[in-house]
């Protein structure tokens, strides 16, 4: 029976324990370039499994919220792969969180004042992080979009290639996650809600999976499967994602992906950040069944779970099979230590939601460690 802090093989990788800091936006890199704070945050962390870096965009276009950090400029590859450094010599592991917004953008974000891609010309019911004229934040609602011309599509999985490949060659990434979940392009173009296509990339769910798969292929073979892993979110209504029957689709996609060498699956669970039992369509979602779908499909990547996880829930899910490893987030906002803390049954520090986007050290690099 295996426990939450025992080591793990996944992938290429190797794992020191089960506990992994999930992917989490905090709006702190000016200009798409991650700072010296940056630096320091993660390192930190760096007791974690593994650690997922928040949300960082392909391509100009890819971004959709003010300081998210980038991978598609030399200066922006420099300071990651400072943070790289920094979280290698701690005795961390650190992957990157490949992303590209789609419609989850606005105009003055995009290159040239353009409209935000998406599968389909619908504006998102959803909102983006802004800075102001003073230099404070604020929300604002997403920009229209305009639909993806089909010769366009193929650039963009070229843009994945290439910023998997630069992670991990010139940033020092130990691997790549591709972003495909909480209503960004890739599930923009799974879900039905976002999706009104009638080409090859529209319609049936083989179609609407496709731009996944293609962009899976094309980061496995710029930088190898074993360091490839990807964020699913069946059910969350994130940024105004919806599908009217999720089951179906999903396990579609898990079977899909269960022959691609995959190092690990990462599910969000439910509403992300939200109720752990949420359901779209008639129907809650069988996650049982969905795993089981990966595996009798001969999938063989770490199975791992996020969403509302505390220390005796994390621990259940990994003792009893469940999951192979599971990711923190507010929790590892607050405790950069949390590995310690719930192996040891130490107090939590509680998270300040009020520091959660931009700012400074306040809320991201001065919580305490544990005595």
């Amino acid at each position: 029976m295996s426990t939450l802090f025992d080591p793990m093989t996944v992938g290429d990788l190797d794992l020191p324990n089960r506990v992994v800091m999930a992917p989490l936006t905090r709006n702190r890199s000016p200009n798409a370039v991650p700072t010296d704070l940056v630096v320091e945050y993660y390192s930190q962390r760096a007791s974690a499994g593994l650690l997922i870096t928040e949300a960082t965009a392909i391509s100009h276009q890819g971004q959709g919220y003010a300081d998210v950090p980038g991978l598609y400029g030399e200066d922006q590859l420099a300071a990651w792969k400072r943070v790289t450094d920094a979280v290698h010599e701690a005795g961390g592991r650190i992957v990157t969180q490949m992303w590209h917004v789609g419609r989850i953008s606005h105009t003055s974000l995009q290159p040239d004042g353009g409209k935000p891609v998406a599968p389909s010309a619908i504006q998102a019911k959803s909102k983006t992080y802004l800075i102001n004229g003073d230099g404070t934040g604020s929300f604002a609602e997403t920009s229209e979009p305009r639909a993806l011309e089909l010769g366009e599509i193929p650039g963009i999985v070229d843009d994945y290639r290439r910023a998997a490949k630069a992670a991990v060659e010139q940033a020092g990434f130990d691997g790549v996650e591709i972003h495909a979940a909480n209503g960004y392009l890739i599930d923009q173009f799974l879900r039905s809600g976002s999706n009104h296509r009638d080409d090859a990339y529209g319609g049936p769910i083989p179609n609407r999976a496709r731009l996944l798969f293609e962009v899976v292929d094309a980061v496995a073979e710029a930088v190898g499967s074993g360091r490839v892993g990807i964020r699913l979110s069946p059910v969350t209504p994130a940024n105004d994602a919806s599908d009217p029957d999720p089951q179906p689709l999903f396990d579609y996609v898990v079977r899909g992906l269960a022959s691609r060498g995959l190092a690990y699956i990462h599910t969000i669970e439910g509403a992300t950040g939200g109720q752990r039992d949420y359901q779209q369509g008639n129907e809650p979602f069988d996650y049982a069944a969905y795993k089981a779908a990966y595996r009798d499909a001969g999938g063989e990547g770490a199975w791992m779970v996020n969403n509302g996880y505390d220390g005796p829930l994390a621990k259940s899910a990994v003792q009893s099979g469940r999951a192979d490893l599971v990711a923190f987030g507010k929790l590892f906002i607050a405790n950069p230590d949390l590995v310690a803390r719930l192996r040891d049954g130490l107090p939590l520090n509680e998270p300040d939601k009020a520091t959660f986007y931009g700012g400074g050290v306040k809320g991201y690099t001065d919580y305490p460690f544990a005595a």
